[in-house]
């Protein structure tokens, strides 16, 4: 015999119904979890949300089945552990999306805006191939030599010589061209 099958014949000779045993508590889960999900869902409005409402009011469920398995009805019990959790986690959310427009109001940018010129230098930036904007970058934003940028790159320095020149080359053809139209 299981433990939980021991545990079931321990409960039923206590006195408790069938339905308070392990068994009990899985067909009950079986039958019920389905429209506890329903009602989570109608309750938070969200797929995910309310499988982990139903979940967490089963597991509630579960850690008292002992008692809960005697009730006439324990599927209001499970009903109301889960329309309460509804109700927490609609005030938890509420709180976040609070403290989001708060401090979304007292965010500043650390990073101040460009002038036109250089805005559109950096664009033409990003559009090289990885390595060459990299190098780019590293040497003219932050002053680094071809030997400190192959060190941050991982390569030679001959290697990012090739990539700032072809960066340089595709760069001034691209800004021209922008130039021109």
């Amino acid at each position: 015999m299981s433990s939980s099958e021991l545990r079931d014949a321990d409960v039923i000779r206590r006195g408790a119904p069938p339905a308070a045993t392990a068994a009990g508590f899985e067909a009950f889960y079986r039958r019920e979890y389905a429209p506890v999900v329903a009602l989570a869902f109608a309750l938070c409005g969200r797929g995910g949300a309310a499988e982990d409402l139903a979940q967490e009011a089963f597991l509630s469920t579960h850690r008292h089945w002992a008692k809960v398995g005697q009730y006439d009805r324990p599927d209001a019990f499970v009903r109301h552990v889960v329309a309460n959790m509804a109700v927490s986690y609609a005030r938890r959310r509420a709180a976040e999306g609070r403290a989001l427009v708060r401090l979304a109001g007292r965010a500043r940018s650390s990073v101040d805006d460009l002038e036109p010129l250089d805005a559109a230098f950096w664009r033409t930036v990003r559009t090289l191939p990885p390595r060459q904007a990299q190098a780019v970058a590293l040497y003219y934003l932050e002053d680094r030599s071809a030997e400190e940028i192959a060190e941050i790159l991982h390569c030679s320095a001959s290697t990012v010589r090739v990539h700032l020149h072809r960066g340089r080359t595709t760069l001034e053809d691209r800004l021209r061209d922008g130039m021109q139209s």
